[in-house]
């Protein structure tokens, strides 16, 4: 992968806090309104977060929050480079420390690397978001073909648990953290037409943060899930037509699809120990009401 002149290689160390010749980047245009200060969080300033699948969507906006925690983020793409140096280049101009690494997650060999160049660059991790996930077509179950139930349960099921395998012991050397995954209104409902095999590799990150979350609370590891309903994000704007999107908006209470930043706060609040110290293998639901168990 090619990268511009003056920029770092894949993963990118150290981006923007110590590169001092990578290429300036537009500003966004001046506000009328300033945008008010974040919450700030104590007990994560200083902390080093892996979120995977943040180069866009829900992980694009929990690497600007994180960020704006003062954490040390890492951010993980695969495919969508361009908007992982956009997005790099908007925290490190703030004056946050990021990260930016590449990787295929469905590849033990990828997986092991992007922990290995995070721990590299960071030294430490306290914590990891698993949050890559596609549903990868819609495709009815008695018409998918091995291959395709191979890549969706790969992207979606075994990437979580391959990455928590390989970051466990840092977390675990920094004296505890948080894992926490995004699953998805679809693993309590069976997903929506031709979404049954991603709905049912959600059901499995469901069942995995619970199992997961005794296994290693003894190691002061505490792992939770927030499972998102309709939010607007490119994963809609690639897999549903505006009939489907409008259908589902029509069943949400609230009235209106979910946003990035309507996610935000649950995954700060089960990062942080001071707030959520006592929590361990939930599921919080994010969806204006569509679902309510």
């Amino acid at each position: 992968m090619d990268t511009p002149p003056g920029m770092p290689p894949i993963g990118f160390p150290g981006f923007g806090a110590r590169n001092p010749n990578a290429p300036a980047r537009p500003q966004a245009p001046a506000q009328s309104q300033a945008k008010p200060s974040p919450l700030q969080i104590p007990d994560l300033a200083g902390k080093a977060v892996l979120i995977t699948g943040a180069s866009t969507g829900i992980g694009a906006a929990l690497a600007v929050a994180f960020a704006e925690q003062k954490c040390k983020v890492a951010i993980h793409f695969n495919t969508s480079e361009k908007a992982g140096l956009d997005l790099a280049g908007r925290i490190a101009r703030g004056g946050g420390k990021v990260f930016l690494v590449q990787g295929d997650l469905t590849k033990q060999a990828d997986v092991e690397r992007v922990v290995a160049q995070t721990i590299e660059d960071f030294g430490h991790l306290d914590g990891l978001i698993n949050n890559a996930g596609l549903m990868l077509g819609r495709v009815p179950t008695t018409e998918a073909s091995d291959e395709h139930f191979t890549n969706v349960l790969d992207l979606n099921a075994r990437s979580v648990f391959a990455m928590s395998r390989a970051c466990v012991p840092h977390i675990k050397a920094a004296g505890g953290g948080f894992i926490i995954n995004t699953t998805s209104i679809a693993a309590r409902n069976g997903g929506g037409g031709g979404a049954v095999l991603y709905a049912a590799a959600k059901g499995f990150v469901s069942t995995f943060t619970k199992g997961q979350a005794k296994e290693l609370i003894g190691d002061r590891i505490r792992v939770n899930a927030v499972a998102p309903g309709v939010i607007d994000t490119p994963f809609h704007e690639r897999y549903s037509n505006a009939e489907q999107i409008e259908a589902m908006r029509k069943s949400v209470p609230m009235a209106r699809l979910g946003t990035p930043d309507d996610c935000v706060g649950a995954y700060l609040f089960l990062a942080s120990e001071l707030l959520s110290g006592y929590v361990i293998g939930q599921v919080i639901e994010v969806n204006g009401g569509q679902l309510m168990p």
